[in-house]
């Protein structure tokens, strides 16, 4: 078989030529040099080598890289979770992995089962009637979610907490900015809510809240749901769809519209995905969805068959009209969180998120033991919590990652320089309790050493590791 090469010499000459580059190398002058690896193929065996053993070689290749082998702690909307080996063997059939828009039913039974399967089980775990078939991330379904508000309301007018994942906020951000005439408002949810919207009760479209928070803190959501009925607005829920293992559906405390992302459903984390956002709303909104919904019916012989049912997207002639310019559905995603939905079962998706939960709690409380540490998620929280430090955040990142090998979590400070001390950490059933005692012991040394260095000089972080024994994966 010929290897397939998509480009000539002479066509990447003429590219160059026409962008007034003359080399490929003169393209990327402006990475520096020091910056550039001198990796090439031929660092590659010369000599032939069975598959088993050429696994080892990359392997051992890959554990070059910074931060190989590091236990990860972070959270924040991207979760680390074993992830069962079924899913990426049925997400790498040919039938799914080579599919693309199920426009032709007849073609497409199989993608669109499984799409249909995927909104049944999240309409499952929001409680709400039903689900769309996924928009880009949770970050958008956020946003499309405030705009769902605003056509049904036709209302301008958006108050969000300011406990939300501040990347949605800055989506939501933008989105508002295209529009030009839209308002919005922020509220502490921890003051009273009332006096908080100074806009008129009948301008307010949705009030949007995230649960739990980023902080990781479970709020009552009556008190939202009491805030939206007094205004006469929608009540917008963003979730941690693994948190609804345990927490009660957003549907019994009133939401109008749930939105999150399906990241932790069998897709890896890697650099910058892969995710995969989703909503859910009653049957009265259904029809202001973004993306399509797939629908389950019977052909003319009486065979179960599915179809796109509702299809809103500027694509399917509704142009000016449509609710969304949202193109496509993350169908792959969809896919492995289908797969994993559906090799769990509800008993596994609790297991899992209880040990998560029953971890984060035990390494909180040795945290918590540390002399001037406590906590700002308060008590309700599952397995993502947020720690005041009498260091910087930044500090104990650092010191964490150079010095033991461990991704400490988020520094909030990023985002809100008022939380310049507070430290996001995720506990996931990847993080084993050895991890724990792991993660607790370089934790108390940071602290003790008030976040300066504790490696005598000249010691590498390579050689720390390998001497406290913490080289290797969780």
């Amino acid at each position: 078989m010929t290897s397939f090469i998509p480009h000539t010499a002479d066509e990447r000459q003429q590219m160059l030529d026409r962008i007034g580059v003359s080399s490929v190398d003169a393209l990327f002058d402006a990475v520096p040099a020091s910056l550039k690896h001198p990796f090439t193929l031929n660092t590659l065996p010369k000599n032939g080598r069975s598959e088993l053993e050429l696994q080892h070689y990359l392997t051992a290749m890959a554990s070059q890289n910074p931060g190989a082998g590091m236990l990860s702690f972070m959270g924040g909307g991207a979760y680390a979770r074993f992830i069962p080996p079924a899913v990426n063997a049925i997400a790498s059939r040919s039938e799914f992995y080579t599919a693309y828009t199920p426009y032709q039913p007849e073609i497409s039974q199989g993608t669109l089962q499984m799409i249909y399967e995927f909104q049944t089980m999240m309409s499952e775990l929001t409680g709400m009637d039903v689900t769309n078939a996924s928009v880009y991330d949770g970050a958008t379904a956020m946003s499309e979610a405030a705009f769902m508000a605003v056509r049904a309301t036709r209302r301008k007018v958006l108050y969000v907490s300011k406990t939300t994942n501040p990347q949605y906020q800055q989506v939501l951000r933008t989105y508002c900015h295209a529009f030009g005439d839209m308002a919005l408002g922020w509220f502490d949810p921890d003051q009273p809510l009332g006096p908080q919207f100074t806009h008129e009760p009948n301008t307010i479209a949705a009030i949007l809240v995230q649960q739990p928070d980023y902080y990781g803190t479970i709020r009552p959501l009556s008190a939202y749901q009491e805030a939206a009925k007094a205004t006469g607005a929608l009540l917008v829920v963003a979730v941690d769809p693994m948190t609804l293992a345990l927490l009660d559906s957003p549907r019994k405390a009133g939401a109008d519209i749930v939105c999150g992302d399906i990241q932790q459903f069998g897709n890896s984390v890697n650099f910058g995905g892969p995710y995969g956002g989703f909503l859910s709303t009653t049957e009265k909104l259904m029809r202001q969805l973004p993306g399509r919904v797939v629908g389950r019916t019977v052909d003319k012989e009486g065979t179960t068959a599915y179809t796109l049912t509702l299809q809103t997207r500027e694509q399917h002639i509704r142009r000016e009209k449509a609710t969304s310019n949202i193109c496509t559905n993350q169908s792959l995603n969809v896919l492995k969180a289908t797969a994993y939905l559906s090799l769990l079962g509800p008993q596994g998706l609790h297991r899992i998120a209880s040990v998560s939960a029953e971890r984060a709690h035990e390494l909180a409380k040795g945290l918590l033991a540390v002399p001037e540490v406590s906590l700002r998620s308060g008590d309700a929280y599952l397995y993502e919590f947020a720690v005041r430090l009498p260091i910087p955040a930044k500090t104990m990142v650092h010191q964490m990652a150079h010095q033991y090998g461990i991704l400490a979590g988020i520094d909030l400070g990023k985002y809100w320089p008022e939380e310049d001390h507070t430290l996001l950490i995720a506990v996931t059933e990847l993080n084993t309790p050895e991890s724990l005692e792991r993660y607790l012991s370089a934790f108390r040394d940071v602290i003790h050493n008030r976040g300066l260095s504790v490696l005598p000089s000249g010691m590498s972080r390579d050689v720390k590791m390998v001497a406290t024994g913490t080289r290797g994966g969780q």
